[in-house]
């Protein structure tokens, strides 16, 4: 069986990150159909109560039914799983710079409390991401950022920097209430036994392809 990682703050919950053996939703919740959606990078929030008869767009899924399975794909971008275990509500977000930037989580949790959940009892984990080591940007991408998220940036190489992408979500993700966050802090990009990376099979022309999947349920 391919290795699934798994979240000690989410113990009890059928969810799992993928490595590049990938996973199925019978190694999570058996029987259960996978739900997932076409991820264009942006802040859309979609609630589930039954699996989607066509493919729709965004980046965020939640539900308060028993028996899906939510899914998103990654590959460098962070996987967030978040649950309210007392509101029996869960959710999966694709954050990305660009998705966090645009307050794809914070969407993700007004979409769960509008099914019951509160931000205070949320529990989030973010799953293998691309590290801040590991991420080189230059002063252009510093700048689409508030001056107080200077935090998220330390020098690099000549004028470069390097992002804090787990710890911006992290941020986004305390900010709005969510009451405990776990990062399982693990790098994409530095495991390539491991995990796929779109920014590292990119600097070594590779196929890019490769995706993690993470995936987050609810027993009937």
């Amino acid at each position: 069986m391919a290795e699934i990682v798994r979240s000690p703050l989410l113990e009890g919950l059928p969810h799992g990150f993928s490595t590049r053996g990938g996973l199925t939703s019978d190694d999570v919740l058996p029987g259960a159909p996978l739900c997932k959606l076409v991820q264009i990078h942006s802040a859309d929030a979609i609630k589930l109560r039954e699996p989607p008869s066509e493919p729709r767009e965004g980046d965020a899924l939640v539900t308060d039914r028993p028996g899906l399975l939510l899914g998103i794909v990654t590959a460098d971008c962070a996987p967030v799983l978040l649950a309210d275990r007392e509101a029996g509500v869960v959710g999966a977000a694709h954050a990305g710079w660009r998705g966090a930037h645009r307050g794809v989580l914070e969407n993700t949790i007004e979409a769960m409390e509008s099914l019951g959940a509160l931000a205070s009892r949320i529990e989030a984990a973010i799953g293998p991401t691309i590290a801040q080591a590991s991420y080189e940007v230059d002063g252009g991408f510093r700048d689409q950022f508030e001056a107080d998220d200077g935090r998220f940036f330390e020098s690099g190489q000549g004028d470069r920097l390097q992002f804090d992408l787990p710890a911006y979500v992290a941020h986004r993700l305390g900010r709005a209430g969510v009451g405990r966050i776990d990062d399982l802090a693990l790098d994409t990009y530095a495991e390539p036994a491991r995990f796929y990376s779109y920014r590292r099979a990119t600097h070594r022309q590779e196929p890019t392809e490769g995706r993690q999947l993470s995936v987050i349920g609810l027993r009937g």
